[in-house]
């Protein structure tokens, strides 16, 4: 089958809006391969932050994201040999991928690597320009959004799993200012890509969430 004819499912949306959970969930429906564009950023971040690069260094952190050793395997995430899962969800690691993500460089870095994810059966994608630049033509394309109060709750309640330790307040004020910076930067800002279904899961769990995006998918399938 040719790449272009593989089909794909972008699953878009802000931090901790549960595109995640949703879409690693109907790539197991489908039997799709799985891509987390986010922790890309994240594994730069954290090899950034971990070799002491200077952030502001556009060209070092591009560098970085070209020469990436990462894999996902199963629900794991491995970069250079060593399960790197939960060190990718720090604050820290979070914040830095996300004012990484605004240069230009670095995004051009990883889109090759993020193209290489395209194989057969199918591909299910998430990230903040999944739909919007890197599948503009994916049959399907789905923004995830919530309130930034519900969205502060589950990332409470994620660290707080993952024995990390939070504070609602600085939560708040942390996802306030990623989403000011992925919605205003100038290279693929976070927005809804053209014709994509904007599903806001405010008051909604991860199945019913799932089971809305197989609907779409399956309507367009046929």
């Amino acid at each position: 089958m040719p790449t272009s004819q593989i089909p794909v499912i972008t699953i878009d949306g802000p931090t901790a809006s549960g595109k995640g959970t949703v879409a690693h969930r109907v790539a197991d429906k489908l039997g799709f391969h799985y891509l987390d564009s986010g922790a890309l950023y994240r594994l730069t971040a954290l090899s950034a932050l971990r070799r002491g690069t200077d952030l502001a260094d556009e060209h070092a952190l591009a560098k970085l994201a070209e020469h990436l050793q990462c894999s996902f395997q199963g629900g794991d995430i491995i970069l250079s040999q060593e399960n790197v899962s939960d060190a990718i969800r720090a604050e820290e690691v979070g914040n830095t991928a996300s004012r990484i993500a605004t240069f230009p460089a670095v995004r051009h870095a990883l889109v090759g690597l993020q193209l290489g994810f395209r194989k057969a059966p199918g591909l299910v994608a998430d990230g903040r320009d999944m739909g919007s630049v890197i599948f503009p033509h994916a049959p399907l394309k789905v923004f995830l959004t919530a309130s930034v109060a519900a969205r502060a709750g589950r990332r409470y309640k994620q660290l707080i799993d993952k024995g990390f330790s939070a504070n609602m307040e600085d939560l708040l004020k942390d996802l306030q200012a990623r989403d000011d910076r992925d919605t205003n930067r100038a290279i693929a800002p976070l927005v809804p890509a053209e014709g994509a279904q904007v599903l806001d899961t405010s008051e909604m769990n991860a199945d019913e969430a799932v089971d809305q995006v197989l609907q779409w998918y399956a309507a367009i399938a046929k």
